[in-house]
């Protein structure tokens, strides 16, 4: 390997260096592709952004139809070839001998990888827990938390249903006191946004739940100016970071949150059915486990992954969806997404009875966005789309939220988006 491909690799890779491109390296599935991401090795994110020829090399990567245009990789996203190749490999180990391969070879892996998705997340590898999704590790929070009748919890309704519920159930079970405050999105000034939840505050107040990017419409929040307002009042701050893990380009460790809870299907393009959920060391001892393990007061966040017989070639495949977000870049892919977002919208948010309903401005939405069309329902405009376009999208109806949502992911071309606009210029016209 000479020494500017070394180079390029331990760049764009980080502490993994070269081995992270292990999977890439293989003639049979991307050799050419690696030959040519090598061209653009010098490139910045924001120049990259709008470089067709890059983004279609990693569209190489993935097995999407060619016939299909997915727009909703907003509710799971699929995986790149290396990551399908790594679950298969890894059932057909387990299916030789599955006591022994699954119990005493690759539940032993899981160690690398809390290594390797506590570094991306840029925090302890004793504050990651390996799980199934984002509600998994929410309500795990959601029910483990030591709350008492009449203390309060503060949450909008436009949070995710499965959260919501959640805590609905314990408002039922308990007693404590849901505070729901609402917006009417987008909304383009952080101040407004936290004086919001600081005025739902009060002194009973224990838990405010945020909601990173609001899933229906791409809405991110200010989760650290939020949680600075919570940590006035000792109100203890809990993620979800659904939408945001491996879609924006930041560590969990700048939320200065005390839980946070993913799903890695989503934006990493990790195997379907894998989660990740963060509680700060201080915390983990005072959290009860969603799955009673031995010792549900340790100080052992592994504490959190007493889930029985799951699938370990699942868990195991996240490593190679790591490796293969390094490969692309965290500062790249949210460059990209944010653009091609901003591509579709920008050409469509001044046509006759056409609505946006997300921010362009990249402090306040990236991949996901939402649109109208005036006289038309949003089921009505999904279904249109996939019938004439064969474009998947979905249409949103939740509380004050109404849209057809579009969600692209880094194997979306401008060439989809243009089927996506000049969808939407027809359905406008009619």
């Amino acid at each position: 390997m000479n020494d500017n491909r070394r180079n390029f690799l331990q760049k764009i890779s980080g502490a993994a260096g070269a081995l992270t491109f292990a999977p890439f390296l293989n003639p049979a599935f991307s050799n050419n592709i690696h030959t040519e991401i090598l061209k653009y090795r010098d490139w910045n994110a924001e120049d990259l952004a709008n470089n067709e020829e890059f983004w279609y090399q990693v569209k190489k990567a993935y097995t999407v139809s060619a016939n299909i245009v997915n727009l909703n990789n907003g509710g799971v996203s699929p995986s790149p070839k290396v990551v399908q190749d790594a679950v298969e490999r890894y059932n057909r180990l387990s299916n030789e001998a599955p006591s022994y391969y699954m119990w005493r070879v690759l539940d032993r892996g899981r160690e690398g990888l809390r290594y390797k998705l506590a570094d991306l997340a840029g925090v302890s590898t004793e504050e990651i827990a390996i799980n199934r999704n984002a509600s998994e590790a929410l309500e795990t929070v959601i029910f483990g938390l030591r709350l008492q009748r009449g203390d309060e919890v503060v949450l909008t309704k436009q949070d995710y249903p499965n959260v919501i519920n959640a805590w609905k159930q314990r408002a039922l079970r308990e007693g404590i006191v849901l505070n729901f405050i609402s917006f009417d999105f987008p909304i383009e000034n952080k101040k407004e946004i936290v004086q919001k939840f600081k005025d739902a505050f009060t002194s009973k107040t224990k838990v405010v739940n945020i909601t990173h990017m609001i899933n229906w419409v791409g809405q991110i929040l200010p989760v650290n100016e939020i949680a600075a307002e919570a940590r006035k009042k000792n109100i203890e701050v809990v993620v979800d970071g659904a939408h945001t893990f491996a879609h924006l380009d930041f560590k969990i460790s700048d939320l200065d949150c005390d839980y946070f809870g993913t799903s890695l299907h989503k934006w990493l393009c990790a195997p379907f059915g894998s989660g990740l959920l963060y509680v700060k060391k201080n915390k983990i001892k005072n959290l009860f486990p969603l799955f009673a393990g031995e010792e549900p007061e340790g100080e052992n966040i592994k504490k959190f992954e007493s889930l029985g017989t799951r699938s370990f070639a699942i868990e195991q495949a996240i490593g190679q969806a790591v490796d293969f977000h390094h490969w692309i870049g965290g500062e790249r892919k949210q460059k990209r997404l944010h653009y091609l977002k901003n591509y579709w919208m920008e050409k469509v948010m001044n046509l006759p009875k056409v609505k946006i309903h997300t921010s362009l401005k990249p402090e306040f939405g990236c991949a996901i966005g939402l649109f109208s069309i005036e006289g038309k329902t949003p089921g009505e405009v999904s279904s249109l789309l996939f019938r004439d376009y064969q474009i998947h999208t979905v249409g949103i109806n939740w509380e004050n939220i109404h849209g057809v949502r579009v969600a692209p992911n880094v194997y979306s071309t401008t060439k989809d988006l243009d089927r996506l606009i000049s969808g939407i210029e027809t359905l406008a016209k009619a």
